[in-house]
């Protein structure tokens, strides 16, 4: 992989939106990473349902792959979401993947994620 040294004018490639108050939050590394990864594919071709709120579809199988991570990892990352408050899964009929609704904390809702973090 090459890599380049970030200068003002770089170009960067597509990234994962993380709200900052997720960082802050009692779950694992992989929870977060499918967080983003989640909240992601809602906000790219999520669809809406009745109530004009977006939800997404993803199938175990899909995320385990797109994270490398085993289809029982996914499903207890999934649930650590759940348990967090920070998804809600709706179960559809059988062979049909959960819609999948990504919440925003509330926290997370003060915050401008397009303006720059201070110093590390």
């Amino acid at each position: 992989m090459e890599v380049e040294f970030l200068t003002a004018d770089t170009n960067l490639p597509p990234c994962l939106p993380l709200p900052w108050a997720m960082l802050g939050l009692p779950v694992s590394s992989t929870a977060k990473v499918m967080y983003a990864r989640l909240l992601d594919a809602a906000l790219a071709a999520g669809a809406e349902d009745a109530n004009g709120i977006i939800f997404t579809r993803c199938p175990i199988v899909e995320l385990a792959g797109a994270l490398g991570r085993s289809a029982m990892t996914v499903k207890r990352a999934l649930r650590e979401l759940e348990d967090a408050g920070l998804l809600l899964r709706v179960r559809q009929g059988f062979g049909e993947p959960n819609k999948i609704y990504v919440l925003i904390p509330r926290d997370a809702q003060k915050q401008d994620c397009r303006q720059a973090a201070g110093p590390v």
